[in-house]
């Protein structure tokens, strides 16, 4: 049986700003970093369907600290999708951006693909976490 997450966000902000947040290589080790240490992951994403990608940390007593990715969908600034490997666990995110009007953003994600509720809470605590940096990336 597969499970899924799925999340809301609200940032203040444009919606090519949050979209560039998402692409961007430089700007996603920004805020998607190590949850235990605080560490920028390194990344050689682009926002190309078909660019198979990886995001790198120090590894861990419990994880080799990479995690492998493959561009599904690319519709800019609307909806970004890709794989995201780690584990022994694959899973498919995809992003969805919704202008709310009045400078908001709503930013959807749908995370589908886990096996067990543990993987469900532990990447929910990992995306609000990241999504609290990438709230601070927006503002500056």
């Amino acid at each position: 049986m597969s499970l899924s997450l799925a999340l809301d966000f609200q940032f203040t902000t444009s919606i090519q700003k949050l979209w560039s947040a998402l692409t961007d290589s430089s700007k996603l080790a920004k805020w998607v970093v190590n949850i235990h240490s605080g560490q920028a992951m390194d990344n050689d994403f682009k926002p190309v369907v078909g660019h198979r990608f990886q995001f790198r940390t120090q590894p861990s007593e419990w994880w080799d600290g990479i995690i492998d990715g493959e561009v599904l969908i690319v519709d800019e600034p609307n909806r970004l999708s890709y794989t995201w490997a780690s584990g022994g666990e694959k899973h498919t995110v995809t992003w969805t951006l919704q202008d709310l009007g009045d400078g908001k953003v709503n930013l959807h994600l749908d995370q589908t693909g886990f096996s067990n509720p543990q993987g469900v809470e532990g990447a929910k605590y990992g995306w609000t976490k990241w999504c609290g940096e990438l709230e601070k990336l927006l503002v500056q």
